[in-house]
């Protein structure tokens, strides 16, 4: 699974797990590629949300209390798992590149964060609504519905109420919560 070059230190020291060159063909998998650098990153975390994308696999990586702590995605032609780029890289204040803020909390509530995100969409003539906010350290990330079903996701930062769109991921396909 690890070659010579197993773990790259990037993005704030988190880095990324290599793929062993194997395409990743389900969920999961998807998920036991993120069960493996989620106990690289941090022995006990555990896979929540698993979900395909057109372009990709996503997993968030949460405590074994439920609090969620990083977001990744896994390529599924090598099955490489690397950090989520935008808010997990950026905004993270736990695994992140900024600075670390030992927990403190959020100046934006999750409701909040729901109303800048609908503002966000509607501002832009999305025919798009979020759903509930997943707080993780320093931001919220919430799926895009439309008509009740997933099209996407966005970040809201916990602080300045910045929107981050996921723009990256492609057209979604399909999920798994954490079994």
């Amino acid at each position: 699974m690890m070659g010579g070059s197993g773990y790259g230190e990037m993005m704030g020291g988190n880095g990324w797990f290599d793929g062993d060159a194997e395409p990743v063909q389900d969920l999961n998998q998807a998920r036991e590629r993120a069960a493996g650098y989620a106990d690289f990153l941090q022995p006990g975390l555990v896979v929540g949300e698993v979900m395909r994308f057109e372009n990709h696999y996503y997993a968030d990586l949460q405590e074994a209390d439920g609090s969620k702590v990083t977001e990744v995605l896994i390529d599924s032609r090598s099955g490489a798992v690397r950090p989520e780029m935008g808010p997990a890289t950026m905004w993270n204040t736990r695994f992140g590149m900024v600075d670390r803020d030992g927990g403190a909390e959020p100046a934006i509530n999750a409701a909040q964060a729901q109303q800048i995100a609908d503002r966000w969409l509607a501002d832009r003539g999305e025919v798009l609504t979020s759903d509930d906010p997943v707080l993780f350290p320093g931001y919220y990330t919430l799926h895009t519905m439309r008509d009740g079903e997933i099209t996407g996701m966005l970040s809201v930062h916990a602080s300045t109420g910045n929107v981050w769109p996921h723009s990256w991921h492609g057209d979604f396909i399909e999920m798994s919560e954490h079994p």
